[in-house]
């Protein structure tokens, strides 16, 4: 008996809120996150036929200085989706900075403006002493507990128009209605290493998101993502977050990956360290694990994690080579590839005409044979 056959993979792009250039980790950003630079990105991308766009949530700067300008992320995708038409957004939400009443008027009037396009990336978790800043001191563990709430409750809230009661241990709603609701359904994209993460998406993610490590890393921890879908009687589906540094030869690859640190401040690399010891967040502690000269693999390297917060890894290699390793991403189970490369209006053309047909021929190939 034949098995299932997958689905057409989605290729995303990614909205650098923090800024962009040929070099990373330095003082300020090369390109600053204006929104006329933010729209060429997303135009680019969209003009490119990418599915969506990842837009990060941050209350600092991640890349560069964490004082350096940083654009915010609900008022900066609100502006791109009234100048795009047809590329989705996938917004990345903190629970419990914004009411959560509020916040199911806020994502339904997007929905309203933007024909539908927009998906929640939920994230609980956060980096060290982010949320302290604003005010915040509830544990790890607090933190998805509230996000379950909030994810139950917005679903709650957009099945009609009519008010609801709403009795959480950290969400309460009283005779709260949004209307209109979304013009479809918002999936929910989740994330996290823990225990507390994976049961959380297995429980309530529409497609759970994981960043790029090893295959045989990966692999093991989407057996344990699996389980807890099937703990809760849910089909489960997947995505994988990436940088791509790609030439046509790979000597240049591994080049510019050098060169895209060579101006990196002492001062930033300090603060990400800081940020990364100690942490309770354990897929920034994998991403940050040291290697010699930074290569966690053949074409898997690890150096964008000296200066950047969250997924700190990049497939480097010719066209052919970072086709034949998305490739095998994809045969563990992997249906959507959230890429990125600095800096990201060019490299944005590079992956749409070098690589991504590619990919797309080789699992086509795949398909067929199922």
């Amino acid at each position: 008996m034949k098995k299932p056959i997958r689905p057409v993979p989605k290729f995303d792009w990614f909205i650098p809120i923090d800024g962009d250039g040929n070099h990373i980790g330095t003082e300020v950003a090369e390109r600053p996150p204006t929104f006329d630079y933010l729209r060429e990105v997303v135009q680019t991308a969209e003009r490119n036929g990418f599915y969506s766009m990842l837009i990060p949530t941050r209350f600092a700067n991640g890349l560069f200085d964490e004082r350096a300008p940083l654009s915010e992320t609900w008022t900066m995708v609100t502006a791109l989706a009234a100048v795009t038409t047809k590329i989705r957004f996938l917004i990345a939400v903190r629970p419990g900075f914004i009411n959560t009443g509020l916040f199911s008027q806020m994502a339904a009037t997007l929905s309203q403006i933007s024909n539908g396009r927009i998906d929640l990336n939920v994230v609980p978790g956060g980096i060290k002493g982010e949320f302290e800043k604003m005010g915040e001191t509830i544990d790890h563990d607090t933190r998805y507990n509230r996000a379950e709430e909030f994810i139950a409750a917005l679903r709650k809230l957009w099945e009609s128009p009519e008010p609801i009661e709403f009795k959480g241990e950290h969400i309460q709603l009283n005779n709260v209605h949004c209307s209109p609701g979304p013009l479809n359904d918002i999936k929910f994209y989740l994330g996290g290493a823990s225990p507390a993460a994976l049961k959380l998406a297995g429980s309530q993610s529409d497609i759970y998101l994981g960043w790029i490590s090893k295959l045989a890393d990966v692999e093991k921890h989407l057996e344990r993502a699996k389980k807890s879908f099937s703990d809760f009687g849910r089909n489960s589906s997947f995505g994988l977050r990436t940088h791509v540094i790609m030439r046509n030869v790979e000597e240049d690859a591994w080049d510019e990956a050098s060169e895209l640190l060579s101006e990196a401040s002492n001062s930033v690399k300090k603060q990400r360290t800081s940020l990364v010891s100690g942490t309770s967040m354990v897929g920034a502690a994998e991403q940050a694990r040291e290697f010699e000269d930074y290569k966690v693999d053949t074409h898997l390297w690890n150096g964008i994690s000296t200066v950047r917060v969250n997924c700190g890894s990049a497939l480097v290699g010719n066209p052919d080579q970072i086709a034949q390793e998305l490739l095998s991403y994809w045969k563990l189970g992997i249906d959507e590839f959230i890429l990125s490369g600095y800096p990201h209006l060019e490299e944005c053309d590079r992956i749409a005409n070098d690589l991504i047909p590619r990919v797309q021929e080789l699992i086509e190939t795949e398909r067929r044979k199922t």
